[in-house]
C-alpha cells in the first residue's frame, strides 16, 4: 500500500498539482492587477482591529492562527532539503511561488468570508466547504473537501508535527520520546479545548514570538556571513536558471543544479509551506471580525509573505551564505540537515533551532485542530467536536512514538485530494473575487 501511495503521490506531486497551482497564482496575480502590491497595507490592517464588525476573533488573531498552521518544519526542514535536491535557485522559484501565492491566497479567503454563515450560537463558519455547498452548490465535493481536510489534520497538522517534537527533544536533551509525546498532548489539549477564541489568543502571542525568535538566530548567522551575503544571492538567481558546480558535502554531493530541478523542488516547497491554494486558511479568515470580505483576504494574504517570502527565504540565504563560507562544515550531514550546520556557527546554534522547530511544531499542532475541528462540525454536527479533540490529543501522543512513513505519504495525497475542490472553486467563481479595496459590498 506505502508504495502505490507513493507511486500516486509522486505522479500527482511531480508536475500536475505543482502545475495547478502555481498556474492559478499566475492567473489571480494577473485577475487582482498584483494584489501583491498591497502587502505594506496588508501588515498595517492586520494590526489596526475592527471592534465593530462581526466575527469571532480578530483579524489579527485569524492570521496569526493561519500562520501557526503553515510556519513549521517545513521553513527549517523543508527549505534544506530544497536546496540539497535543487540547488541554490530552488530558493529563488520558493521566494516566487510565495510571492504569487499571496493572490491565490486572497483569492480563498475572499471567498472564504463571502459565503461564511452564522450559526444560531453567534459562530461563524466558512472556508472551502461552505463556498463549495452555497457557491458551487455542488455538497458532494464540499464533503470530499472536508473529509480530507479531517485526515490530513491528523497526518501534516498532527502527528508529523509531534513525531518532529519529540524526536527533537530526544536527540537534543535526551528527553524519552514518549514523555516529550505527553507533555506536548497535555499542552495542545489545553489550549484546543477551549475553540477558536483560546486557540486565536495562543496563536496570536506564540506566532510573532517564535517568528522573532527564529529570524533574530537567523540575522546574527547573516550579519557573521556578511561577506558572503551577495554572493549567495548571485548565486542562487544564477542556479535558478543555469546549471551550478555546487559543493560536494552532502551525501556525497549535491544532486545537479539545473533549471528542472530548482524550478521542481523550489515550487513544491513553496506550494506546501504557505498552503496557498489547499483552503486551509479560509476556514480561519471566515472567523474573523471584518467589515468586508476583500480587507480580511487582504489580511490573511499577509500569511504567505511573512511564511514563504521572508522565512523561507531568510532560512535558504543562511543555508546558501554557510555553504560558501564553510563548505566542508556539512559534511556527514543529510539533506534534512543543512540547516543545522548554519546554525552551528552562533553558540547554541544547535538549542536554538531546536527550540525554534518544537515552537513552530506547536504552533502548527494547534492550528491544524480547528481546521480539522471545522470539518468535522460540517461533516457530523457541532456534537462531534468533543470527539474529535479527544482523538487529537491521542494521535498526538501516538505521533510522537511511532514511524510515519505511511503516514507522510498519505497526507501529501490528502492534502492534493483538498486542493483540487478548493481549485475548482477558485476558478468556477473567480468573478467573484474583487481586488483591495472593493468598490461594492456583497
Amino acid at each position: 500500500m506505502l508504495e502505490f501511495i507513493k507511486t500516486l503521490n509522486n505522479f500527482l506531486w511531480g508536475i500536475p498539482m505543482p502545475a495547478l497551482l502555481f498556474g492559478v497564482h499566475i492567473y489571480y496575480t494577473v485577475h487582482l492587477k498584483g494584489i501583491q502590491k498591497h502587502i505594506f497595507k496588508a501588515v498595517r490592517l492586520s494590526v489596526t482591529p475592527e471592534k465593530d464588525s462581526e466575527g469571532n476573533v480578530s483579524g489579527f488573531a485569524a492570521l496569526s492562527h493561519t500562520l501557526a498552521a503553515t510556519i513549521g518544519t517545513g521553513n527549517i526542514v523543508g527549505v534544506s532539503t530544497a536546496v540539497a535536491l535543487g540547488g541554490p535557485g530552488a530558493i529563488f522559484w520558493c521566494w516566487l511561488t510565495g510571492v504569487l501565492g499571496m493572490a491565490t491566497s486572497y483569492a480563498e479567503c475572499f471567498l472564504g468570508i463571502l459565503y461564511r454563515r452564522k450559526t444560531e450560537d453567534g459562530r461563524f463558519l466558512g472556508g472551502p466547504m461552505y463556498v463549495l455547498e452555497y457557491g458551487l452548490h455542488k455538497k458532494w465535493l464540499a464533503v470530499i473537501f472536508s473529509f480530507c481536510t479531517l485526515i490530513a489534520s491528523y497526518g501534516v497538522g498532527c502527528s508529523t508535527q509531534a513525531r518532529a517534537v519529540s524526536e527533537t527533544a530526544h536527540t537534543l536533551w535526551g528527553v524519552p520520546e514518549y514523555l516529550a509525546g505527553m507533555v506536548i498532548a497535555l499542552l495542545v489539549g489545553l489550549v484546543i479545548v477551549g475553540g477558536i477564541k483560546s486557540i486565536g489568543n495562543i496563536c496570536s502571542k506564540l506566532v510573532p514570538a517564535m517568528g522573532l525568535f527564529y529570524m533574530a538566530a537567523c540575522l546574527i548567522i547573516l550579519v557573521l556571513n556578511l561577506p558572503y551575503i551577495l554572493p549567495s544571492i548571485g548565486l542562487i538567481l544564477r542556479s535558478a536558471f543555469l546549471p551550478e558546480k555546487l559543493p560536494a558535502a552532502v551525501a556525497g554531493g549535491f544532486i545537479g543544479s539545473t533549471l528542472r530541478s530548482a524550478a521542481r523542488y523550489g515550487i513544491a516547497r513553496g506550494l506546501f509551506t504557505n498552503e496557498a491554494g489547499l483552503g486551509s486558511a479560509a476556514i480561519a479568515a471566515a472567523g474573523a471580525k471584518t467589515s468586508h470580505p476583500s480587507r480580511q483576504a487582504l489580511i490573511s494574504m499577509s500569511a504567505t509573505f511573512w511564511d514563504t517570502v521572508v522565512m523561507c527565504a531568510i532560512t535558504g540565504l543562511v543555508i546558501v551564505s554557510n555553504l560558501l563560507k564553510h563548505p566542508a562544515s556539512v559534511e556527514g550531514y543529510s539533506f534534512a540537515e543543512l540547516t543545522t550546520a548554519a546554525f552551528h556557527a552562533i553558540p547554541y546554534g544547535e538549542q536554538l533551532l531546536g527550540i525554534s522547530l518544537i515552537a513552530f511544531a506547536v504552533a502548527t499542532l494547534i492550528g491544524w485542530s480547528y481546521f480539522g475541528e471545522k470539518a468535522v462540525e460540517y461533516l457530523f454536527g457541532k456534537s462531534a467536536i468533543n470527539t474529535y479533540r479527544i482523538c487529537y490529543i491521542v494521535m498526538i501522543f501516538i505521533g510522537s512514538i511511532m514511524s510515519l512513513k505511511l503516514v507522510w505519504e498519505m497526507t501529501d495525497l490528502f492534502n492534493a485530494c483538498m486542493a483540487l475542490p478548493n481549485l475548482v472553486c477558485l476558478l468556477l467563481l473567480r468573478n467573484l473575487v474583487t481586488p483591495y479595496p472593493a468598490k461594492k459590498k456583497h
